[in-house]
C-alpha cells in the first residue's frame, strides 16, 4: 500500500510530475508536427498533379497534331478549361482522402495518449491524496494557493486551509519562522530548500520546497519511525548547535575570562575577555600561542583538584596589564576536557573593605551622637548600640554585649523601673514589637518615671530588623515652653514700649507691630493688622511726611539685594515732630523698622549746636587775636631785649647799682614774655598744621644736660635739687632735638614752680618696649581731679600751690610736640603724692605728621 511506505508515496508524487512532463512533451510534439503536415500536403499535391501534367502534355501534342483540323480557338480554350477543372477536382478529392486518413490516425494516437495522461493524473491524485503528505502550490500570478493531500492526525496539522497556512499556530516557533523565511525566498528567488520542521505536538515533518517555471511547490511529508528519529536527532542537533552558538556568544560577551580545554589540556576556545587579558591580538593568536591566563602553580592546583573531584572552586591571583588581580576561579572537568570561568573579585574585595570601613565610620559617628540609637537584626537580637543608648538607660556593658533580644531588653527596662508601668504590659509590648512586621516607620512617646519625655522611632530595615531611635525631648519641650513664655513677655514688652516697632516678612507683609508705631504715624487699627502689605502702609504714611523715607522702607523690605545693610535716619513730620528710624535686617529674611520720637532731643541738640558754634567762633577769634598780638609784641620785645643787652655793655657807660637791677629786671621780664610769645607762635603753627619736625639722632645725655642748664637758675633760686637718672636710657633715639629739649625744659619749669623749697625734682629716662620714656616728678601738692581734666587746655593757668601764675601754655606745648613725634603724654598725680608727667617717644618716628586735630 502507498500509505505503508512513505518513500513510495514520494515516488508517486514524482510520477505525477513526470506525467505532467509527458503532457507538455505531447503538446510540443504537436506544435513541431504542424509544419511537417503542411509540407506533406504540399508534396502529396505535387505527386497527384504529375499524371495530369502528362495528360495535358499529350493533349497539347494532340492539339498540335490536329492543327490541320478545322478547330477554332474557342473550342480549344473550352477544352483546356474543362480539362483543368476536372484535374483540380480530382486532385482535391485525392488530397481530402489522404488528409482524412492522416487525421484519423492522429486522433487515434491522441486518444491513446489522453487515456494514458488521465490514468497518470488519476494515479498522481491518488498518490497526492495520501494521509502522509500534503502539497501547497503557488502559481506565478500570485493567485490563491492550492493544497492537495493531508497529514496524519497525530502530527497536529489542521486540515482547514487557512489554519494550515498559518504555520505559527501548529508548528514550533523556531520551525515556523524558518519555514516562512524559506518559503519567502523560494517564491521570490526560486531557491529550493529541504528542512525538518517540528509541530507543536512534537511530530517531525520533512518539508521540501521546489520552484518550476510557473509554480512554487512546498511538500510536507510525515516521516517513518526511523526517519522521525533521524529528523528528531537533526532537530536536537540543530537546537544544540544553536544553543552552543548562543552560549559561546554569551561567554564571548562576558567581561569574565572563559576557556575550554580538550582532553589533552590544550586550549580549544577562549572568549574575548580571556584573550584581552593575556594581551593576545585575537582568539586565534591566543589559541595558537597557548597563552595561559593563570600561572603554572594555579593550573597544577586545578589539575590536582580534578583528580579528586570534577569541580574546582578557589580564589587565585594573577597579573593583568602589570597589576595583580584576585579572581574567583571555577573549573569543571568532563570526559573530553574542561571549562573554566574566572570572576574578578578585586573590586568586590575593595567594595567589601570600603563597606566595612563605612560601617565602622557610621558606628563611630552614631557613637558620638547625643541621640540614643540601637539596631536589632531580623531575629530581634541587639547588634549595635551607641554610648548615648547605654547612658540613657543605664545598662551594664555585659548585658548589652550578650546580644539580648528586644523583648528581653524591654523586660529589663521594666524591672529596673526605667520605663513607666503599662496597664496591659503584654499587649503594649506586642504593639511595640509589631515594628518588625511593618514596612513604615512607627513612632511612640514615652514618659519616663524620672520626668523625661522620649520620642521613640522604629525604622524597619529592608533586610529585616529595626533601628530604634530614642530622642530625649525633655529639654526641647522645656525650651519650647520657655520660648512661648518669652514670646508672650516680648509681646507685652513691645506693646508697652514708647518706641514704635514694626516687622515685615520676606513677602512684604506685616508680621507684628506695637501701638506706639500706629500712634506715631496716626494709623487706624485695621492698617496694622498682620498680613497688610507694606505698600498700603506707605500710602497711608505718605500724608504725614512730605519727603518721607517710606519709599526706601519698601525697597528694603521687598528688595533682593545681595548685601542687606542696616541703616539709620531721621524724618520730620508735617506736625513738626521728629522721628529717628532704624532699618534692621533680621536673620530670617524679615525686616524690622523702629521709630523713636526725638523731637525734644533734636530741639536741645539744635540749641547746643548753636551754642557750640558760638563758642568755636569765640575761640577762633581768641586765637586770631592772640596770634596777631603775639606777632605785634615780638618785634618790640626783640628791640627791648636788644637795647637792654646794649645798655648792659661796659662800652655804653657805667650804670649805678639800682640802674643795673632795673636793667636786669627788664631783661628777665622781656625774656619771659618772649618765651610766651614764642610758645603762642609754636601752638599757632601746630594748629595750622604746617609745623615740621627736623628728625635727627637725639643724644639723650646732652639733651638732658642742656634742658637742666636752662632751669638751673630757677632751681638754685629755691634750693631745689635736680636728680637725673638715665642709666636705663638708650644713648640716642630719633626725633627733633630742639623740640625734645623744649619739652624737657617746660616739664622742668612746671615742676620747679610746684616743688617745695629744698626738695628734689627727679628726671628719669629709660627704654621700654614701646620706645623712650621721659618722666619728671616733683613733690608738690599734686593736682585735684577737676584740674587734671583741663591741665592741657591752653590759656587756663592754675596756681594750685604754685609760686607764680604762668600763661597756661607749658603742658599744651608738651602734649602737642610729643604727639607730633607720635608719642603720648600721661600724668600720674594725687593729693600729697606729687605729680609725675610721663612722655613716651617712639624709638623711630614714622615721619612728620600734622599736629593737633
Amino acid at each position: 500500500m502507498p500509505g505503508e511506505d512513505p518513500h513510495e508515496a514520494g515516488q508517486a508524487v514524482t510520477g505525477g510530475k513526470e506525467d505532467s512532463a509527458i503532457m507538455d512533451r505531447l503538446a510540443a510534439a504537436s506544435i513541431r508536427l504542424a509544419p511537417r503536415r503542411r509540407l506533406s500536403r504540399l508534396l502529396g499535391g505535387t505527386a497527384l498533379f504529375l499524371p495530369f501534367g502528362n495528360l495535358a502534355a499529350q493533349a497539347q501534342e494532340t492539339t498540335v497534331k490536329a492543327t490541320s483540323l478545322p478547330i477554332g480557338t474557342i473550342e480549344v480554350i473550352q477544352l483546356a478549361v474543362t480539362v483543368g477543372v476536372l484535374g483540380a477536382a480530382l486532385i482535391s478529392a485525392i488530397v481530402l482522402i489522404r488528409e482524412r486518413q492522416r487525421t484519423a490516425v492522429e486522433n487515434a494516437d491522441l486518444r491513446a495518449r489522453l487515456a494514458d495522461a488521465n490514468i497518470s493524473l488519476q494515479r498522481s491524485e491518488a498518490m497526492l491524496n495520501l494521509r502522509d503528505q500534503r502539497v501547497v502550490v503557488w502559481s506565478a500570478d500570485n493567485r490563491k494557493s492550492d493544497i492537495v493531500g493531508s497529514l496524519p492526525i497525530e502530527t497536529g496539522a489542521p486540515d482547514e486551509r487557512a489554519a494550515f497556512l498559518a504555520f505559527g499556530r501548529w508548528l514550533m516557533p523556531r520551525s515556523a519562522a524558518a519555514l516562512e523565511n524559506a518559503i519567502a525566498v523560494l517564491r521570490e528567488k526560486g531557491t529550493s530548500f529541504d528542512l525538518v520542521a517540528e509541530t507543536q505536538a512534537g511530530a517531525p515533518l520533512d518539508v521540501q520546497g521546489r520552484k518550476s517555471a510557473a509554480h512554487a511547490i512546498v511538500r510536507f511529508v510525515s516521516l517513518s519511525e526511523t526517519q522521525r528519529n533521524l529528523a528528531r536527532l537533526r532537530l536536537e542537533h540543530q537546537q544544540i548547535a544553536t544553543e552552543h552558538d548562543t552560549m559561546l556568544g554569551l561567554f564571548d560577551a562576558l567581561k569574565m575570562p572563559f576557556w575550554l580545554r580538550g582532553a589533552d589540556g590544550r586550549l580549544k576556545w577562549v572568549n574575548r575577555a580571556y584573550w584581552s587579558a593575556v594581551e593576545a591580538t585575537d582568539r586565534e593568536a591566543a589559541l595558537r600561542d597557548g597563552r595561559e591566563f593563570l600561572g603554572g602553580q594555579a593550573r597544577d592546583a586545578i589539575i590536582s583538584q580534578h583528580q579528586q573531584r570534577p569541580v574546582f572552586e578557589q580564589t587565585l591571583s594573577t597579573v593583568i596589564a602589570g597589576d595583580r588581580h584576585v579572581f574567583s576561579v571555577t573549573d569543571v572537568a568532563g570526559t573530553e576536557g574542561s571549562a573554566g570561568l574566572a570572576y574578578d573579585v578585586s573590586a568586590a574585595d575593595t567594595v567589601r573593605e570600603e563597606y566595612e570601613r563605612t560601617v565602622r565610620s557610621h558606628a563611630d559617628t552614631l557613637d558620638q551622637l547625643n541621640t540614643a540609637v540601637a539596631i536589632f537584626d531580623a531575629d530581634e537580637k541587639l547588634r549595635f548600640y551607641n554610648q548615648a543608648f547605654q547612658k540613657l538607660w543605664g545598662l551594664d556593658t555585659a548585658f548589652l554585649v550578650s546580644t539580648p533580644d528586644n523583648a528581653l531588653l524591654l523586660d529589663r527596662l521594666r524591672s529596673g523601673g526605667k520605663i513607666a508601668e503599662q496597664p496591659e504590659w503584654r499587649r503594649w509590648k506586642e504593639s511595640l514589637l509589631s515594628a518588625y512586621r511593618s514596612v513604615e516607620p512607627v513612632e511612640h512617646w514615652w514618659h519616663l518615671p524620672d520626668g523625661k519625655t522620649i520620642r521613640v522611632v522604629g525604622n524597619p530595615q529592608p533586610k529585616g530588623g529595626v533601628t530604634w531611635v530614642f530622642e530625649n525631648l525633655t529639654e526641647k519641650i522645656d525650651l519650647e515652653s520657655r520660648y512661648q513664655t518669652a514670646v508672650r513677655v516680648q509681646g507685652e514688652t513691645l506693646d508697652n514700649l514708647a518706641e514704635g516697632v514694626v516687622v515685615f516678612g520676606p513677602d512684604g507683609r506685616l508680621r507684628l507691630s506695637n501701638p506706639a508705631f500706629a500712634a506715631m504715624w496716626a494709623l487706624p487699627n485695621d492698617a496694622t493688622q498682620p498680613g497688610i502689605h507694606v505698600s498700603l502702609i506707605r500710602d497711608l504714611c505718605a500724608t504725614r511726611a512730605a519727603d518721607g523715607p517710606w519709599a526706601g522702607f519698601v525697597a528694603a523690605v521687598t528688595g533682593f539685594d545681595d548685601e542687606r545693610r542696616d541703616r539709620h535716619g531721621q524724618v520730620t513730620l508735617e506736625d513738626g515732630s521728629t522721628l529717628r528710624y532704624a532699618v534692621i535686617h533680621l536673620p530670617n529674611g524679615q525686616v524690622m523698622l523702629t521709630f523713636v520720637d526725638v523731637t525734644d532731643s533734636v530741639n536741645v541738640e539744635r540749641a547746643l549746636k548753636e551754642k557750640n558754634d558760638a563758642l568755636l567762633k569765640s575761640d577762633q577769634l581768641k586765637n586770631e587775636f592772640v596770634q596777631h598780638v603775639s606777632y605785634e609784641l615780638r618785634s618790640p620785645l626783640t628791640n627791648i631785649i636788644g637795647f637792654t643787652e646794649l645798655l648792659s655793655l661796659p662800652a655804653t657807660g657805667p650804670l649805678t647799682t639800682r640802674q643795673q637791677e632795673y636793667l636786669d629786671h627788664i631783661g628777665s621780664s622781656s625774656s619771659v614774655l618772649l618765651t610766651i610769645v614764642n610758645d603762642i607762635l609754636d601752638l599757632a603753627t601746630v594748629d595750622a598744621g604746617i609745623m615740621q619736625l627736623e628728625i635727627s639722632e637725639v643724644k639723650v645725655e646732652s639733651t638732658v644736660a642742656a634742658a637742666a642748664e636752662l632751669v638751673a637758675d630757677r632751681l638754685a633760686e629755691h634750693s631745689i635739687r635736680l636728680g637725673v637718672d638715665i642709666a636705663a636710657a638708650p644713648k640716642s633715639f630719633h626725633g627733633d632735638e630742639t623740640r625734645v629739649r623744649q619739652i624737657l625744659y617746660n616739664l622742668l619749669s612746671n615742676a620747679a614752680n610746684y616743688a617745695p623749697e629744698k626738695s628734689t625734682i627727679a628726671l628719669t629716662c629709660r627704654e621700654t618696649a614701646e620706645g623712650v620714656e621721659f618722666s619728671v616728678h616733683d613733690d608738690g601738692p599734686g593736682m585735684p581731679p577737676d584740674v587734671l581734666d583741663s591741665v592741657f587746655r591752653r590759656f587756663e593757668p592754675r596756681v594750685n600751690g604754685g609760686r607764680r601764675r604762668g600763661a597756661g601754655l607749658g603742658l599744651s606745648i608738651v602734649k602737642s610736640f610729643v604727639e607730633l613725634h607720635g608719642g603720648t603724654v600721661r600724668i600720674e598725680t594725687g593729693e600729697n603724692r606729687g605729680t609725675t608727667v610721663i612722655c613716651l617717644f617712639p624709638a623711630a618716628p614714622a615721619g612728620i605728621r600734622a599736629a593737633a586735630e
